[in-house]
């Protein structure tokens, strides 16, 4: 059976896991790992010692009989004749020889697969082994990284070095494999047979990396370059059926296709399907669903930000009292303008340490997969344009949610009443949330009908972390891109003062690169702010 077929049930058995596993959706929930994985290292090691010193035993009783068998076989008769020996070889092969018996087939195991399989049912699972994976990729992609420098583990601003081996790089090859994903196949079995061609010790053979390969490389249509992968795969192993008829296959397609283009050629010169292809790009990325990928993808990297220098003069620091709110006079909150139109401003220190600490601390336990809504549906569902795990917390959880709730009502002069829990979130490897509204649009009337409090009229994103590389919030309508900074705060509003949505604050979290970074927001309602925000004369005031 040809590999392609064997392997298409998998995506199907990963959504089994669904519940009980995506460690990948939250670095803060994978650190736990780390620590499970200490306790396992430390079982083993206590394993390792009792193997040890078993087998010093055992290699204490076999130097001390072979020096006394060495003794006794020069001349049995002779040994024997005194009794005390002859009392001795009856004993030690009526008793001694059984407890050596007995010693070797002690079982020093116990204690460290007991701890392995109660750790087992907390491991990742296939899907998360997969989300990896694909995390990876969509790393590699949105940040422009070949293979090869996702494989030697060069990153910016990492502490912890790390590279991936020939296996890994199959591993990855295999899962792009089996999601029909042609072109990372290439691209991550291309840097294992590169690996592997360097003289990588590993246990994957070259015929299964151009096994994959070689159908990869078919798939975008490149037949000359899939018939020279199994030829060389042939070369390694002659008896490899699957590709003897994969070959034939080929050269049968190939000559079709040179008897199309020379029967072409007669008529207008136009070049074959295959030629086309490749030229055209067969290997580069496929387009997806995303009309404004490129976009966003290049602001993620900090490309194309539209921040002229007439813009720039337009933005401003001061400080910030909300309005001459009593509480902000004596100690006002340092605001930046981000950009201009639509209005986006930050403002400092508006989080603790010892605050970003204790909400981190009360959602950690709590951290789901991160869902959205279905506009059809109106259902809650993951997907996987946005990965990572949140929680909500409510006042009543802890006084620093009511404080830090208290404090975003001053500074925005709205009311949290009528507002959404605050929502804590952490993203996950490559951890991201492509481009979205946060207010619910006219084909989704009653998204928050539940709530009874009207639409998003606002966001109020708290950053808690610093993140190393990536993970920057942008807006690909008008270019602009955000960055973390720990402690501070970005506001903006969603809807117009009419209460028709703002069609430009479509924005999206990056893929976090190196880093972990986690947010909390406070979405604010229409409710109870009608007159703390009042309409304006126009429908885009």
């Amino acid at each position: 059976m040809k590999p392609w077929l064997q392997l298409v049930f998998f995506p199907c058995v990963f959504l089994i896991w669904h519940t009980e596993a995506e460690f990948f959706t939250s670095i803060g929930q994978m650190t736990d790992l780390i620590y499970a994985e200490k306790d396992l290292i430390q079982s083993l090691k206590e394993y390792i010692r009792a193997e040890e010193n078993k087998l010093s035993q055992i290699k204490s009783w076999a130097e001390k009989m072979d020096i006394l068998t060495s003794k006794s076989a020069s001349d049995p008769e002779g040994y024997l004749a005194h009794p005390v020996n002859a009392y001795k070889l009856v004993k030690r092969l009526n008793t001694d020889w059984l407890e050596l018996e007995n010693l070797v087939l002690q079982d020093t195991t116990n204690g460290f697969i007991a701890n392995l399989t109660i750790q087992r049912q907390f491991f990742p699972t296939e899907e998360d082994e997969t989300g990896a994976a694909k995390a990876l990729m969509r790393l590699q992609d949105t940040y422009k990284l070949d293979p090869e420098t996702l494989s030697r583990g060069n990153l910016p601003g990492t502490k912890y070095r790390s590279s991936l081996t020939v296996g890994d790089c199959f591993g990855m090859g295999k899962t792009a494999y089996n999601d029909g994903d042609y072109y990372h196949t290439v691209l991550w079995m291309e840097q294992a047979l590169k690996q592997h061609d360097e003289g990588e010790d590993t246990t994957v053979s070259k015929v299964e990396i151009l096994d994959y390969l070689s159908y990869a490389v078919f798939q975008f249509g490149d037949l000359h370059r899939a018939m020279e992968l199994t030829r060389r795969l042939i070369s390694l192993d002659s008896t490899h059926e699957r590709a003897g008829s994969n070959l034939r296959y080929f050269e049968k397609l190939l000559e079709k296709e040179r008897k199309e283009k020379e029967k072409e050629k007669s008529i207008n010169n136009s070049v074959t399907t295959t030629e086309a292809m490749v030229r055209s790009g067969a290997y580069e990325r496929p387009l997806d669903y995303l009309p404004e990928r490129d976009i966003y993808e290049a602001l993620c990297r900090g490309e194309g930000v539209k921040m002229t220098p007439r813009r720039q003069k337009r933005l401003f620091c001061r400080y910030h009292d909300g309005n001459r709110n009593p509480h902000l006079l004596i100690a006002p909150f340092k605001e930046e303008d981000e950009w201009d139109s639509p209005h986006i401003v930050r403002y400092y220190d508006v989080m603790s340490d010892e605050e970003i600490e204790k909400i981190k601390q009360l959602a950690k336990p709590r951290l789901a997969r991160a869902t959205v809504r279905d506009p059809k549906t109106g259902v809650l569902t993951v997907a996987s344009y946005r990965v990572s795990k949140s929680s909500w917390l409510e006042e009543d959880d802890d006084p620093v949610v009511a404080k830090v709730n208290q404090r975003m009502q001053q500074i925005t002069g709205l009311t949290v009443k009528t507002a959404e829990l605050l929502q804590v979130a952490n993203y996950g490897m490559g951890g991201q949330y492509e481009p979205h509204f946060d207010f619910s649009r006219k084909d989704e009337p009653d998204a928050f009908k539940r709530l009874g409090t009207g639409n998003r009229v606002a966001t109020f994103l708290n950053y808690m972390s610093d993140v190393e590389a990536g993970g920057a919030t942008v807006f690909p309508d008008f270019g602009a891109a955000i960055w973390p900074k720990k402690g501070t705060a970005v506001f903006w509003y969603n809807l117009f003062r009419s209460g028709e949505g703002d069609y430009r604050t479509r924005h999206a979290a990056c893929p976090v690169l190196v880093g972990c970074k986690w947010v909390s927001n406070k979405w604010f309602h229409e409710r109870g702010n009608e007159f703390l925000r009042p309409c304006g004369r126009t429908e885009v005031d």
